[in-house]
């Protein structure tokens, strides 16, 4: 398989898990599920699903980093994990978030980095 795409598949599935970690208590709160529980418990189950996320992440950074022999410069990997994480988010957020709004800013921010994009990746 391309490096360069399952890199990018690989960072895609670790920021899955990192967005849930990180976002998915405030959803199971608002629901009521995990209202009652207490922040430490909170904290355990979001480690737990981080280190998921971790054993996808460090194989993609070192399968997609150019001093292992992949395709991408320690930069490119950062911002590209930077734009995948906000995308990963924005489609949790509308999922999961009922009441949440996309508005022109946040267009314009994620327009900016998609720049940031094409800027780390000019020679």
């Amino acid at each position: 398989m391309n490096p360069a795409l399952l890199t990018i598949g690989l960072l895609v599935v670790a920021n899955i898990f990192m967005t849930v970690a990180w976002y998915g208590h405030l959803k199971l709160q608002s629901t009521g599920v995990s209202a009652n529980w207490p922040v430490f418990v909170i904290i355990l189950v979001s480690w737990g699903i981080a280190l998921i996320e971790y054993c996808f992440q460090v194989p993609a950074n070192r399968l997609g980093f150019e001093g292992n022999g992949g395709p991408f410069s320690l930069m490119q990997l950062k911002v590209m994990q930077e734009v995948i994480t906000l995308v990963v988010f924005v489609i949790f957020s509308v999922i999961a978030f009922n009441d949440f709004q996309l508005r022109w800013n946040h267009f314009a921010a994620m327009l900016l980095l998609i720049g940031a994009v094409y800027l780390v990746f000019m020679k």
